[in-house]
């Protein structure tokens, strides 16, 4: 995709105040999620964007446009940047009507064609009829759908959410996210999202952009990310807990193990990696397989590790399992199951079990970082 012509493109680099270091792009009708823990630029890199701060050095365009080019000198102020912009907390001015909020943002269209505008953005996000309220007089969803249609009111370039969804309960926030992806079959502009909720961003994004101290660590779709992370930290952002070390091996019939501890898992040799070589590894728990005691399964037979439930929590249909494994030094697996898998199993803290990690879900990661995980 050519950067200077199709969709929105941004490259921000700076030591401080905030450091910044980071570059991705984002097609037309594409929505790409900025994830990462509290501090770590997502809201800076939103800001920068819609022209609302300047970085040190960067470069930012959307369809054909140059918004800011900081070795040229360029930096067009927000007005001119054509960005619909969604924050958390609404911003809706108080004391107008939900289509004067509206036809605020239409200043661009003759004034005969605001308001029918308006009601049609209205109907749009389901709000027909609801023109003359006061925002007071709506509820968090609601107010969201108005926001949603200001942002559009401008016939923005690109979208840009920030946390949309944090200020509502759960049951309106799944309703809204399904309202963004039905939104999304009628623009094609580009989408960025910023949410501190991986499931949110999994569930909404084409793509994810992982973002820790101002750097992106990675970009991906989100089954590759979950699957493949680049790093033990990008591993950590994500949530996933099975961090381990390993060493490679061959065990004389041309076949890769990973030696951990007492065991030799059947794996596949990551490009480059040679054997001998330490590395990092993850599984993630869906691949982490429970011996049933009532139907065993051929995949049992696939890397085996025995071990006992230091902690067993049923979280509603879901039971968390906290698996440790004496055999390499008290390290723990953690893996959730169904909580009628659980029962019918008889598990309970203190129960020793045995599991499979499968070898299409251990994914290795040649080389380490500072914060690689020694178990």
């Amino acid at each position: 995709m050519n950067k200077a012509q199709h969709g929105l493109y941004c490259r921000l680099q700076q030591a401080g105040p905030i450091p910044l270091r980071v570059e991705f792009q984002v097609a037309p009708g594409e929505l790409v999620a900025l994830i990462g823990p509290s501090g770590s630029g997502k809201t800076t890199i939103l800001r920068a964007i819609a022209g609302l701060y300047r970085p040190r050095q960067g470069s930012i365009s959307c369809q054909g446009a140059s918004w800011l080019d900081t070795a040229q000198g360029l930096d067009r102020p927000p007005q001119q940047r054509r960005i619909g912009l969604v924050f958390q907390d609404y911003a809706l001015f108080p004391h107008l009507s939900v289509v004067e909020n509206l036809t605020i943002a239409l200043g661009h269209l003759p004034r005969s064609e605001r308001l029918p505008r308006a009601l049609d953005l209205l109907q749009r996000v389901h709000l027909t009829g609801l023109d003359t309220r006061l925002p007071r007089m709506l509820s968090g969803g609601q107010q969201q759908r108005v926001a949603l249609a200001r942002a559009l009111a401008r016939e923005p370039a690109a979208l840009l959410l920030d946390e949309p969804f944090s200020a509502v309960d759960q049951v309106t926030r799944r309703k809204l996210q399904l309202e963004l992806v039905l939104l999304r079959r009628q623009i094609d502009i580009p989408m960025l999202l910023v949410t501190h909720d991986l499931n949110e961003a999994a569930a909404l994004a084409d793509r994810m952009v992982v973002i820790h101290k101002g750097s992106g660590l990675q970009t991906d779709r989100p089954e590759e990310l979950f699957s493949r992370p680049a790093s033990p930290l990008a591993a950590r952002l994500l949530d996933m807990a099975n961090i381990f070390r390993g060493r490679l091996a061959e065990d004389g019939q041309g076949h890769t193990q990973l030696c951990w501890h007492d065991f030799h898992l059947d794996v596949g040799r990551p490009p480059g990696a040679h054997s001998g070589e330490e590395l990092d590894w993850v599984i993630p728990s869906s691949h982490i397989l429970l011996h049933r005691r009532d139907h065993p399964s051929r995949g049992e037979r696939e890397n085996p590790v025995p071990g006992r439930i230091h902690d067993l929590l049923i979280l509603g249909d879901t039971a968390r399992i906290d698996m440790q494994v004496p055999a390499a030094d008290d390290a723990h697996l953690y893996f959730t199951i169904p909580s009628h898998v659980a029962r019918r199993n008889g598990l309970a803290t203190g129960c020793r079990i045995t599991v499979s990690l499968l070898r299409e879900g251990i994914h290795l990661m040649p080389g380490q970082d500072e914060n690689s995980a020694i178990c």
